[in-house]
């Protein structure tokens, strides 16, 4: 019964702290412009603009360059706002003394830090949702009309009742489907490895511009993981000994290899999102942000305050 009340008190605490830091990021109108922006470049697929005109955006061309503008869109938007805002909370906390208060309630440490990260991903994930509904709405509204003109073209040319169902379901392929809501799951995820790496920096760091400087840097630098593993590998098997093999496991266990989750290509020219594959990049998530929060915690726990 008591292990009981300590792990509700426990739990009880990190929700009570997700939502404060949700309210407290919310409140910060920073982000209002990121969200606008978001918005408006998501909505502007309602009408003919310019990345909509040329033979490279007519038929089924012009739903995958929604959702290439879309998608892209949404994760510029969710890795900058994991970064920023989580490099935020810390100091703001810091500055306000309200870490100070929390601390000396006593609240653990691993909860404070725990209930600050998930705060930074609800509000990812809810902005995350509300751009995948309007992204939804703009392309459900755009394959109907695409359809209706790809059937009248087919009709006007004579095609085979045969050729115009093949151009149905490739149309429809293009349609919002749940392959599209996988690729925004994958967006979601890598934003959250993104905040918890930025939590890891900014437990030892003491400036909000340089935890956003190295998330960043390292997120682009995870995006040539890979290439370096490779490259190691290749180093180890010509010879050069083992530390280059030992190298390449530290590297991927420590340095997330962002070029996993891009998967939004296949998805934009309407290829299917395999269940395996999403299963995988889960794991993969919940493997980093559980060792970056623990990696957190260790370094906070030292911290005096």
């Amino acid at each position: 019964m008591n292990t009981t009340t300590a792990k509700g008190s426990h739990l009880g605490r990190i929700s009570v702290i997700a939502m404060h830091a949700f309210t407290q990021l919310v409140r910060m109108k920073v982000f209002y412009f990121l969200a606008v922006f978001a918005v408006i470049a998501i909505a502007s697929n309602f009408f003919d603009l310019p990345q909509h005109e040329g033979p490279e955006s007519v038929g089924i061309n012009v739903l995958r360059s929604i959702k290439s503008w879309s998608l892209g869109t949404m994760t510029l938007f969710s890795v900058v706002l994991s970064i920023v805002a989580t490099a935020l909370l810390l100091p703001k906390d810091v500055e306000d003394r309200t870490l100070y208060t929390i601390l000396a309630k006593p609240v653990p440490r691993f909860d404070y830090l725990a209930g600050k990260l998930l705060g930074v991903i609800l509000l990812v994930f809810v902005s995350l949702a509300l751009m995948d509904g309007l992204m939804t709405l703009v392309l459900h509204i755009r394959t109907g009309i695409v359809l209706d003109q790809q059937i009248e073209m087919a009709h006007n040319m004579g095609w085979p009742q045969e050729a115009i169902d093949s151009l149905k379901t490739e149309t429809m392929a293009n349609a919002p489907n749940w392959s599209l809501q996988g690729a925004v799951f994958a967006v979601f995820l890598r934003a959250s490895i993104m905040a918890s790496l930025a939590l890891l920096i900014s437990t030892f760091s003491t400036s909000t511009l340089f935890t956003t400087i190295i998330s960043f840097l390292i997120y682009f630098i995870g995006h040539f993981q890979a290439d370096a593993r490779d490259a190691y590998l290749q180093a180890g098997a010509a010879g050069e000994g083992v530390c280059a093999r030992l190298a390449s496991l530290a590297i991927s266990l420590v340095l997330p290899d962002f070029q996993l989750f891009n998967v939004i290509d296949a998805v934009i020219e309407g290829q299917a999102f395999p269940l395996f594959l999403l299963a995988k990049l889960t794991f993969i998530g919940l493997f980093y942000a559980v060792f970056f929060t623990m990696a957190s915690w260790f370094i906070f726990a030292e911290k005096e305050f």
